[in-house]
């Protein structure tokens, strides 16, 4: 397991976002964010958020706590500091981040900084708090102390003092009190001992989770941040990392376990399906809507290269019958795998592939990281190297001169044109004899073919209804023949006849994480 230290976090608190801190662990099938919170570990259990303690004031340094905040900032006043071997700390039961709701039975939830600071100096001798541990600790918190400003309340200040500044660090001090109350004597809780300690606030299962870094539905990418969203929606906030080398690395080790995960699932799924119809990979892209708005550019969805057979989902497959249910369907030797690059790129989405239809429709995808688009890239090669080693030839009806005729596209013997009704051979040629070819985007292929005997060129014109299936299916076989040809294939394919594309060996997981930022 893969375990950060703690993390500088981002989220909403009462409207805006502030830091606090989470801690991240890192399973093989699981991503668990953790907050700190303040507990119970002894005694009664602890039912409630709410807690009451006891104070007396000592003659250095009265409680020995100093606060910040205020309703005027729409603020809790929080305790912003916790004085070493004093009242407040010997307590045991106050916490920096505890937010201050009652004094004395009074309810200050809605007091400005200086009206808390004003009950607190006349509290008396002995306060009785009610407070409560703020998980999300606002920012101000962190600011630098101001013990030596004007804004410390004692008998020789203004007794004014800034919300944003720690005050009270001698509230209520009073130089003529000889008050040498001893330890023993503390009023506490009996039997309760309170601690603060890391606990669960998500838990993120990675089988088929989706990792951005892009706002959603936007080609914005968040500068060194990404979210985990688990398959039922649940998703981990905004994890902001401090460098582009941390980010990476989260992203990486993060996707290493979920393309491990979605392996495994395609073995056992591979199980129940014949040969011609295993699965070789899925997982999440984001697609580019064709009729996209500013605010949502671009919606999730779930490809599977299965069989024959490109699917798009809405969300992954989970039965049988999910698989007749895809929103789309495509044979994988009918359409067009493509890498975008440079001018090609639609937006500001760097890793993103286009897949051309039957019909000529260009699709746009987008995933995160460059491993996954050369995975996808593979996945293509091989599903299509499959799928034609398999029909080993495919036949489209033509026109050639008014007749209708066919045209077969055969693994083993190239081109074939026959008469459509006397299944007569027009022409036959091989793939090494076709020398160029030119279509009209619309229905007419021209093939430029050179005769074995007389070596010269020989042109001939089809016409088609499905032009762009007939395009990219010439390509798939021709792909094909070239990939029989590399040795660094064959040997790829002849150690995936169980094809299934892993990333798990080109990512590497983080060798050290430091601080991050998060946003729920």
């Amino acid at each position: 397991m893969l375990s950060s230290e703690d993390y500088r976090c981002l989220c909403d608190f009462d409207g805006s976002e502030e830091p606090f801190n989470i801690r991240l662990h890192l399973a093989k099938d699981i991503l668990t964010i953790q907050e700190q919170d303040v507990i119970c570990v002894s005694g009664e259990p602890f039912y409630s958020s709410e807690r009451t303690v006891t104070i007396r004031r000592q003659t250095i340094g009265g409680f020995g706590l100093s606060i910040k905040g205020g309703a005027e900032h729409k603020i809790p006043v929080v305790i912003s500091k916790i004085s070493k071997e004093q009242k407040a700390e010997l307590s045991g039961l106050l916490f920096i981040g505890d937010g201050i709701l009652q004094i004395n039975g009074i309810n200050v939830r809605s007091y400005r900084h200086e009206e808390v600071v004003q009950v607190l100096r006349n509290a008396g001798e002995e306060v009785t708090l009610t407070v409560s541990f703020l998980k999300r600790t606002p920012a101000f918190l962190k600011l630098p102390l101001c013990e030596d400003c004007s804004c410390v309340p004692s008998d020789q200040s203004s007794g004014t003092s800034s919300p944003l500044c720690d005050s009270g660090l001698h509230l209520n001090y009073h130089p003529n009190n000889t008050d040498t109350l001893s330890c023993s004597s503390w009023p506490m809780s009996p039997g309760l001992r309170w601690e603060k300690r890391w606990v669960d606030l998500r838990l993120i299962p990675l089988l088929h989770a989706r990792l951005s870094q892009y706002v959603p539905g936007t080609d914005i990418c968040r500068q060194n941040a990404f979210q985990v969203i688990a398959v039922d929606g649940v998703c981990s906030g905004v994890i902001q990392c401090p460098s582009v080398d941390e980010c990476t690395d989260w992203l990486q080790a993060i996707a290493s376990n979920t393309s491990a995960l979605t392996k495994h699932n395609v073995k056992k799924i591979n199980r129940n399906f014949p040969v011609n119809q295993q699965i070789i990979f899925m997982g999440w892209v984001d697609e580019k809507e064709q009729d996209s708005v500013q605010d949502r550019m671009y919606t999730s969805k779930f490809l599977a290269l299965r069989g024959s057979s490109l699917f798009k989902f809405s969300a992954p497959p989970v039965t049988t019958w999910d698989w007749t249910r895809a929103e789309k369907s495509f044979t994988v030797y009918e359409i067009m795998f493509k890498i975008l690059k440079g001018n090609e790129l639609v937006d500001k989405r760097k890793h993103c592939f286009s897949v051309q239809t039957d019909s000529g429709e260009d699709i746009f995808f987008s995933v995160g990281l460059e491993c996954e688009l050369l995975l996808w890239e593979k996945a293509f090669q091989m599903a299509t190297f499959f799928e034609v080693e398999r029909i080993q030839c495919k036949t489209y009806a033509c026109i050639v001169d008014s007749h209708l005729m066919g045209l077969t596209i055969d693994f083993s013997m190239g081109f074939v044109c026959f008469d459509a009704a006397t299944k007569a051979v027009l022409w036959r040629y091989k793939f090494s004899q076709l020398k160029g070819s030119s279509d009209d985007g619309k229905s007419k292929i021209k093939f430029l073919f050179q005769n074995p005997d007389t070596k010269l060129i020989e042109a001939k014109e089809l016409e088609f209804s499905n032009l762009f299936a007939v395009l990219h299916c010439i390509h798939a076989f021709f792909a094909a023949k070239v990939a029989c040809l590399d040795p660094m294939f064959v040997s790829s394919r002849n150690a995936a006849m169980a094809p299934v594309v892993s990333a798990t060996s080109t990512l590497t997981g983080p060798s050290q994480i430091s601080k991050l930022k998060y946003t729920s």
